[in-house]
């Protein structure tokens, strides 16, 4: 019996981490022309390559790595991660928690502020019944989980969150305020204080590898410069832990910093080609699309803001990279604009009719798949397997 094109229902999740998935072939070597659009693809090889070398590269300098999941979503893709040696998992939300929590995984990180009182039960809970860590940058946040986790008699593990440079949540990397505050959590009844975390993400938009680079070593070298200062006070700061795929290549490198905790380094993206953290040779996430009209110079594809990303189209960027069916850029053709469900592209379009399918690597892999509920998997030999994608918003 032929299997059929698409797949309408998928079987449930194992509880065995390493096989979280069943098979879900969706049809041998059918060729892309014959698959419906738009489509969220997956090049596994690609994948599986920057997984590998990843891991290798942290492994040689004795850095642990727990990559941050958002990216993926996907169990699939997290199986590959912790068979190359991933110690756990980065999580941002309640619903990427229990994905993992519920599939078996250990060494989660929740790296987000539990604040009210619906995330502080679920914060202690999710400590208690999976070891999850759970980080603070103020007494504010941490005081409620130590409150309830006393209550409980639960031993939650927290890890302190620096500012090392992009301003968003944290406590300043060279401040007074920093060492003392690691002081208050570990005093804190029922908190065990485990080291201390920081996001990077300010070297995203920084042009320039050099300076890129330059500020990714000094985040790092921050980072291990307070974990001693907080050492002198008598505390143990046994994780020292940075996180971001454009400092992939420095921070973690800095004596002293035990884990990385890169995110969009399994797909890489336009955004990651454009910082200079890879070429689109590694890129592993593209969106198939199809052109459903044209004119001069013009067309429109089926792909737009939905298949896409959240995040908004910029006149520099436009809505990612046009590729052909071997995600290689078609030269002079832009995404300038998009609509919900449409995608113009413009520039040197006149070669393409209705019915021609291009590959975009979109700018944003995080916000991209965040928009789909499943991905195709294509295979080196022609298989393709249909991957869930959960614990969206």
């Amino acid at each position: 019996m032929t299997p059929p094109e698409h797949v309408e229902s998928l079987p449930e999740l194992t509880d065995n981490p390493d096989h979280p998935v069943a098979e879900l072939v969706e049809g041998p070597r059918t060729p892309l022309e014959d698959l419906d659009t738009p489509r969220l693809l997956v090049d596994v090889s690609r994948l599986e390559s920057n997984i590998a070398r990843t891991a290798a590269d942290l492994a040689a300098a004795n850095v642990q790595v727990r990559p941050h999941m958002k990216t993926s979503k996907c169990l699939e893709v997290y199986a590959r991660q912790r068979a190359a040696g991933a110690i756990g998992f980065t999580c941002a939300t309640p619903a990427e928690v229990r994905l993992l929590g519920e599939a078996g995984h250990t060494g989660i990180v929740w790296a987000h502020q539990a604040v009210g009182r619906a995330k502080v039960e679920f914060a202690v809970n999710a400590a208690e019944n999976w070891g999850v860590t759970l980080i603070a940058d103020s007494l504010a946040v941490a005081t409620p989980i130590s409150d309830l986790a006393a209550e409980r008699g639960v031993t939650v593990t927290m890890l302190m969150e620096v500012d090392a440079g992009q301003h968003r949540t944290g406590v300043a990397v060279d401040s007074d305020e920093a060492t003392a505050l690691a002081t208050a959590l570990a005093a804190l009844p029922n908190v065990t204080f485990g080291g201390i975390l920081t996001h990077e993400g300010h070297l995203g938009p920084m042009r320039g590898r050099d300076v890129l680079e330059a500020t990714g070593r000094s985040v790092g070298e921050a980072m291990a410069a307070l974990a001693e200062r907080i050492r002198a006070t008598g505390l143990a700061c046994e994780i020292v832990s940075v996180g971001s795929t454009p400092g992939l290549s420095s921070a973690p490198y800095a004596a002293g910093v035990t884990e990385a905790r890169p995110g969009t380094y399994v797909y890489f993206d336009a955004n990651q080609i454009r910082a200079g953290s890879c070429t689109i040779d590694a890129c592993a996430l593209t969106v198939l699309s199809r052109v459903v009209s044209v004119r001069p110079g013009q067309v429109i594809i089926d792909a737009g803001l939905k298949a896409m990303s959240a995040d908004a189209l910029t006149p520099e960027n436009g809505g990612g990279i046009v590729c052909d069916l071997d995600a290689v850029p078609l030269p002079g053709v832009q995404f300038p604009v998009a609509n919900e469900e449409h995608g113009f592209l413009t520039g040197a379009v006149d070669h393409l009719k209705v019915g021609d399918l291009v590959r975009i690597v979109p700018n944003h892999a995080c916000g991209t798949v965040n928009m789909w509920s499943k991905l195709t998997a294509l295979f080196d030999d022609g298989r393709r397997e249909i991957w869930p994608i959960e614990a969206r918003h």
